[in-house]
């Protein structure tokens, strides 16, 4: 098998390190290397007393997910790249399907195994399940996974295909593919930028796969909690750059137009429901977009835009919300 680095980014994830890190190191036919983004904890101190011979990268400062990866990957040869999350156990033999599916097909730049939840094992992961989409207006989701509404794994989603984007939280990467497309979006910081990564990848002519021969237990929402008014203002405005910067031109001004619509809709639904801190995030990160809107300009000329496949068509708003399809089958692709 060619080379392969499984990499971990940390960041104040002691307690994630010390009950995961014995399923990646007892189950990984591959090098792992833990990132380290300027932990207050202990992590290092814990890693160097526990795993001594674990390769380390510890970086001075808490630079995102997105630069810390980039800081380390930069430090980092191999064949493939691995993104792991910190809260992720591994099961035996989990890195080699993957590998021996994007091997088979050099198209294939980045690929995900089978996300399950770590509490609920029978039941896919909200942050990648079975592989990611999203639909016409940018909005994510997965199969197996609609906004919150979680699948019971049945053996319903056990094909390889092609999917939109892989999951951030186990992603694999061709390393070659991740140097020339510059790694992931550094002013992201956090949220969405595996969505960007892959829609850029996609764009540049390459696949996104789902490999169910290889399973994961996921815990999710170690970093950030859930409803976070923080992990809103990073999500709207990521997804709105993400937006900005990958959609081919005749979808561009409409498609941005509905967006703005949506989110307005958005942040007044959070008012009415007393989120007040949700509220103010959402206008935040329009006032963020805003101003970002030269360097984005730049970027997205710097960058080829095309139609490509995987996305959703219709509107997951309105199927999910006014037809009640709440399941990815239900779904008229």
């Amino acid at each position: 098998m060619k080379k392969t680095a499984v990499v971990i980014l940390n960041w104040n994830g002691r307690h994630f390190l010390e009950k995961f890190l014995p399923s990646v190191v007892a189950n990984t036919n591959a090098e792992v290397i833990v990132a380290d983004n300027g932990s207050t904890d202990g992590s290092l101190d814990f890693l160097a007393t526990s795993y001594p011979t674990l390769r380390t990268i510890a970086l001075d400062r808490n630079y995102g997910f997105a630069s810390g990866y980039n800081k380390a990957m930069a430090q980092i040869e191999a064949d493939y790249y691995v993104l792991l999350n910190d809260d992720v156990e591994c099961t035996p033999g989990w890195v080699e399907p993957v590998i021996e599916m994007m091997e088979r097909d050099p198209e294939i730049a980045i690929a995900q195994p089978k996300l399950m939840m770590y509490d609920q094992r029978d039941t896919f992961e909200y942050a990648g399940a079975a592989g990611g989409f999203i639909d016409s207006f940018g909005y994510p989701f997965c199969r197996g996974r609609l906004f919150n509404q979680l699948e019971r794994d049945c053996g319903q989603y056990d094909d390889q295909r092609e999917v939109f984007w892989a999951t951030g939280a186990a992603m694999f990467v061709r390393a070659d593919v991740w140097h020339r497309l510059g790694g992931l979006d550094d002013d992201f910081f956090a949220h969405m930028e595996e969505i960007d990564f892959c829609w850029r990848a996609r764009n540049a002519g390459y696949k996104v796969m789902y490999c169910p021969q290889s399973t994961l237990y996921h815990v999710g929402g170690g970093t950030l909690p859930k409803s976070s008014p923080f992990k809103t203002e990073l999500n709207f405005r990521n997804n709105l750059s993400m937006l900005y910067k990958n959609l081919p031109q005749k979808r561009l001004r409409r498609t941005m137009a509905m967006r703005m619509m949506l989110d307005i809709v958005a942040a007044f639904k959070f008012l009415a429901e007393g989120k007040a801190g949700e509220y103010r995030a959402v206008l935040k990160a329009h006032r963020e977009y805003r101003a970002w809107k030269p360097m984005l300009q730049a970027k997205r000329a710097a960058l080829p835009q095309r139609e490509v496949s995987c996305i959703y068509r219709g509107h997951i708003l309105t199927d999910y919300y006014l037809l009640r399809r709440q399941r990815f089958s239900d779904l008229k692709f």
